[in-house]
């Protein structure tokens, strides 16, 4: 099996073209867990698969380091549309991307001097707010919100913000993400009962309106580098929570880089980041 392995802020993925390679659907979830393996795989957060889409310029599909699949990865959009454009598999820079979590329109920068593109603009839609729509399941009503609402974790208060991206997040505001305790609360949370998908964890502190740190427990992956749309849903809780406001270009340091997230007046969430190949090659699958 041919593959590219790039990353978007140290978020790094798995790449396969599926305009050239054929992968067996039952061997997916397998696969996704091999290639990520760092002993005995390639090592990455997870697998994408890039193939066409009758609806689509191409259709993105993610799955995390445990198998499962994702609905949706901002990171691992913003390289599989430069990876497409750079196959010749789309011949504008403008690219729709057909997801589980919906239709996202991405955008390769004009490049550099040398005609390199290396930032990609995406379009990654409007917040889903509901608490029907996260999918969560606790007492009251579902559609309200849920902002900065207290749960007892572990015998700690932490105070949630949750909303869905294509995929649910629950978002809490520290006053020092470097001590947050991202590895104990990250998967308590994620696996927990009121969300029924299971959800991605942010912990982030505002250094201003338009400046926030951040870190993330991914589901299905753990502690990685950065997460597109938990930087996504962080930005639009920050304004939901009065941190900062619409249409604020708001810079989000992860520790695998930097993003820049504006929540607009339409509603609309858009991502601006870098996507970077790290190498190819040929991965023996098992028999």
């Amino acid at each position: 099996m041919k593959f590219t392995k790039m990353h978007g802020l140290g978020n790094s993925y798995v790449y396969v073209d599926g305009f050239e390679e054929v992968l067996e659907e039952d061997r997916l979830s397998t696969l996704a867990r091999d290639v990520s393996d760092k002993n005995t795989g390639i090592g990455s957060d997870g697998l994408i698969l890039i193939g066409p889409s009758d609806t689509a310029d191409i259709k993105m599909r993610v799955f995390n380091t445990d198998g499962s699949e994702a609905k949706n990865c901002g990171n691992g959009i913003r390289c599989a549309v430069k990876l497409a454009y750079e196959n010749g598999r789309v011949d504008s820079p403008h690219i729709n991307v057909e997801t589980l979590g919906g239709m996202m329109k991405a955008v390769l920068d004009e490049g550099d001097a040398g005609g390199k593109r290396t930032d990609v603009t995406v379009d990654m839609g409007e917040p889903h707010l509901k608490k029907q729509e996260v999918p969560m399941i606790i007492a009251g009503d579902p559609v309200s919100h849920t902002v900065e609402e207290p749960f007892e974790i572990k015998e700690s208060a932490f105070y949630l913000t949750t909303l869905s991206i294509g995929n649910p997040h629950a978002v809490v505001f520290e006053k020092n993400v470097k001590q947050a305790p991202v590895s104990e609360i990250g998967p308590v949370l994620e696996h927990h009962s009121m969300f029924p998908d299971r959800a991605n964890i942010e912990f982030v502190d505002m250094v201003s309106e338009r400046e926030m740190n951040f870190r993330v427990w991914e589901r299905g992956s753990g502690i990685t580098q950065a997460c597109g749309t938990g930087a996504c849903a962080a930005v639009v809780a920050a304004v939901l929570t009065g941190r900062s406001r619409r249409g604020h270009e708001v810079l989000v340091h992860l520790e695998g880089g930097d993003l820049w997230i504006t929540w607009d007046h339409d509603g609309r969430i858009w991502m601006k980041g870098p996507a970077e190949t790290i190498c190819s090659g040929e991965y023996v699958l098992s028999t």
